[in-house]
This record gives structure tokens, sequence and C-alpha cells, in this order.
């Protein structure tokens, strides 16, 4: 929890924010709960909220790299000093 907000809330209130947040983007409407129903899972504290279905859509990062890729990152490092940027210089 960002300690900024240690001073504000407790780590349960911060949870239910999510919770109640992941319920307010499901796929489908139906599953969405009405403002008012929010309103009522934000200020009952002994209110049992439903579990979220599965998301629709995310996104997964592998962090293994291509060969290719591995080729293209060090070809980019043979012609640059931090390997971001590739600089030509021109004399006119």
């Amino acid at each position: 929890m960002d300690p900024v907000l240690e001073d504000t809330c407790t780590p349960k209130e911060v949870m239910t924010c999510i919770h109640v947040g992941l319920l307010c983007v499901q796929d489908h409407a139906t599953d969405r709960p009405t403002m008012s129903e929010v309103v009522s899972m934000l200020t009952n504290e002994n209110m049992n909220l439903p579990q979220p279905k599965q998301p629709a859509f995310f996104i997964e990062r592998h962090e293994t790299e291509t060969e290719t890729e591995a080729k293209r990152r060090e070809k980019l490092r043979n012609e640059s000093d931090n390997g971001d940027s590739v600089s030509i210089i021109v004399a006119k």
C-alpha cells in the first residue's frame, strides 16, 4: 500500500475499493453493479462482495526474447553508446 494512504485509510478499505473497481469493469453489463450497489458496497464494511469473473482481456508479458530480438538488441548496442538510439553524424 502506498505510504501516502496509510494515514487516511486501512489496507482493508483499499482492498475493498480494488474489489469494487474490478466488479465495475466486468465484460458484461449485467455482471456490473449499479451505482447504488457500489455506494452500498463501499459504505457497508460487513457486506459480502461477489467475486469478479475472469477478465475478458489481459496482456501477458514474457521475459524470454527470441533470437531475432537478441540479435537486434546486440546490433543496436554495437551502433549506440546507450543501446537505445542510433545517431549518425554527417559532415557538410
